[in-house]
């Protein structure tokens, strides 16, 4: 949401004042500019990066458009699943757990949680941990030491949409500047013709270069920033997942256990003590 609204302010702010100013607002939209540089910039997309990571971009992207993603209910939601593993095991024993990580999407416990659930690469993170310690014979910081490797995999790959959008944004300006150059041409072309027309071939060779820039520090560039925030938040999830079963596996009681987890939330979306307590528990 938030994105949507910023770049609203870019177009507003920037085109706003170009008309306040007294500029032809029919000057800047220039079909044949834009087909050059985003033809080129997607063209070149296309040969940066093979096709599952291309989908993987346009996922992210529409999923920064949307909004949502790691908030403070998902936390707390991710809290209460854990408590409630964390019971079977108390209970029930370890290999109470086995029905419930072999299948996720048949488990009692997992399926009422559908924002989590259908988060598939969260879900296999905690049921092949939860399947190491139930096999048994793991110590805790063996089973710490694979979930951070697992946890690196994850953010490294999570870190490619935002480093080739990243690129992309960088030779935008570049781009702009080949459309200059091919308007130049076709303006020296017309060197000999009226004054009003050679001024007006220049000027939408201009728009290039301006659509050049406009468009890699007004939108891309921020849209890769923003990407790359949400696979640093995408990481503290799985961090906090960690701390809380690799408590479980040192012996800690499933309270205990939910407590390494919060305190692994980021501040801005750490509930309080009470407040876990009383949502995981389900006390009214």
């Amino acid at each position: 949401m938030f994105v949507l609204v910023g770049a609203i302010i870019v177009l507003v702010s920037v085109f706003g004042g170009f008309v306040l100013e007294g500029g032809p607002l029919k000057l800047i939209i220039q079909p044949v500019e834009f087909l050059i540089i985003g033809g080129a910039a997607l063209g070149a997309m296309i040969i940066s990066a093979p096709k599952s990571l291309l989908m993987k971009i346009i996922g992210k992207v529409m999923g920064s458009l949307k909004g949502g993603g790691v908030n403070r209910q998902l936390y707390l939601d991710l809290l209460k699943l854990m408590y409630e593993i964390f019971q079977v095991t108390r209970k029930d024993g370890l290999i109470a757990l086995e029905s419930h990580i072999e299948h996720p999407d048949q488990s009692k416990i997992f399926t009422k949680y559908p924002n989590i659930t259908k988060q598939h690469h969260l879900i296999s993170f905690m049921s092949d941990t939860f399947r190491l310690i139930v096999l048994g014979g793991i110590a805790p910081h063996d089973i710490e030491s694979l979930m951070d490797l697992d946890i690196d995999t994850h953010h490294q790959e999570g870190a490619k949409p935002g480093m080739i959008l990243q690129k992309i944004g960088d030779s935008m300006p570049g781009l702009g500047i080949v459309a200059a150059v091919l308007g130049i041409v076709i303006t020296m072309q017309a060197i000999g013709g009226p004054a009003e027309e050679v001024g007006h071939k220049v000027a939408v060779a201009l728009v290039g270069t301006f659509l050049g820039i406009f468009l890699s520090y007004g939108f891309i560039q921020p849209l890769a920033t923003n990407l790359d925030l949400a696979a640093e938040e995408e990481s503290k999830v799985y961090e906090s997942i960690k701390s809380g079963i690799i408590s479980l596996a040192k012996g800690f009681n499933p309270i205990v256990s939910v407590e390494f987890a919060r305190r692994s939330i980021p501040n801005e979306y750490r509930p309080t003590f009470q407040e876990m307590e009383t949502f995981v528990k389900g006390v009214k």
